[in-house]
């Protein structure tokens, strides 16, 4: 089968501490640079795998240095300092110049053989963005796996979608979805969230994770406590309107009160005190400021919205279809 007609599959690894796992993972991938044919008879290859350093602790630069030498499609992405996974990605995707781009960790938990199955899933399903669902528990302990359930249920919430909410870091995008984020996204953005913006339709493919090839996560518990405000904060305004329904239930329990104690004081069945004009003044203005406060944050969202430049729209060379039935 002529390479021009397969599926062109860009990988885009972000290496921190990879100098002992890249070897074993450039090795399972090289047989991919061949056509290969997935269960469902689609045709892909891996044209390039970008390896970006993010400066971590150990000598993944010189491990990249002998791996790109080795292998002419390993393609090096040297980063200036250390920038964080999902700004490494991106770095990634804006050199990526496949039909599609897979982002992997470097520890070795995600399988590459898993790529066939996640792009018959975006195929058969018309999908922009496929997630790997892990069908057993990462290997990180019951701790961070609880938390890590946690904050992807969080961020389901104040997304509002579902789909997304069960995002990982082992991802098959359309190759043009991943180039625009690329050149829109700004400074700060959770990754996922960035995605969310322009992706239209998401899927999940049941994987297997494997254990890490003998190398600790590179995250601790404060880390990811940061990893996780960002995602917060880049949500947009769903958070900040907590502030004004919290405001506007102040006020509304003062009034309340006030029509409570105002129909008590005329019948003579309780006695009013002192004290119930001062509960209802302190409910009725701190549930003014909290409304007038996410009204300003309301603007402010706005604002940051467009320095994290958030598109108003993305034209795709191709129609954004709904699921094939077959």
């Amino acid at each position: 089968m002529d390479k021009r007609s397969a599926h062109r599959i860009s990988i885009i690894i972000p290496v921190y501490a990879g100098e002992r796992t890249l070897p074993t993972l450039i090795e399972e991938i090289a047989p991919l640079t061949e056509i290969q044919t997935t269960r469902d008879g689609n045709s892909f290859t891996v044209c390039e795998v970008l390896l970006v350093h993010d400066c971590g602790p150990d000598r993944s630069d010189t491990a990249i240095e002998a791996l790109s030498a080795r292998y002419s499609f390993v393609l090096p992405i040297w980063l200036s300092k250390n920038y964080g996974q999902h700004a490494a990605t991106l770095a990634g995707m804006a050199s990526a110049t496949g039909d599609w781009v897979v982002t992997i960790d470097e520890d070795g938990q995600q399988n590459p053989a898993d790529i066939g199955k996640m792009l018959d899933c975006a195929i058969k399903s018309s999908l922009q963005l496929v997630y790997a669902q892990p069908s057993n528990p990462p290997p990180h302990g019951w701790l961070r796996n609880l938390l890590s359930r946690s904050a992807k249920e969080v961020s389901t919430r104040l997304l509002g979608n579902r789909a997304i909410g069960r995002f990982n870091s082992f991802r098959l995008v359309s190759g043009e979805i991943s180039r625009t984020l690329a050149a829109y996204c700004g400074n700060g953005v959770y990754l996922d969230v960035g995605l969310f913006w322009i992706v239209g339709r998401i899927g999940h493919c049941p994987v297997r994770l494997r254990d890490e090839q003998g190398r600790p996560s590179g995250y601790s518990y404060l880390k990811l406590l940061r990893h996780f405000w960002n995602l917060v904060l880049t949500t947009g305004t769903r958070p900040l309107r907590l502030i004004t329904i919290l405001g506007a239930f102040s006020m509304l329990l003062a009034i309340g009160i006030a029509a409570y104690a105002i129909y008590a004081k005329s019948t003579g069945q309780v006695p009013v005190r002192g004290w119930t004009s001062l509960v209802i003044v302190v409910s009725f203005f701190s549930g003014s400021i909290l409304m007038a406060l996410g009204v300003i944050a309301e603007y402010l969202a706005v604002t940051m919205g467009i320095v994290m430049g958030k598109p108003l729209y993305v034209v795709s060379s191709r129609p954004t279809r709904p699921a094939i039935n077959r």
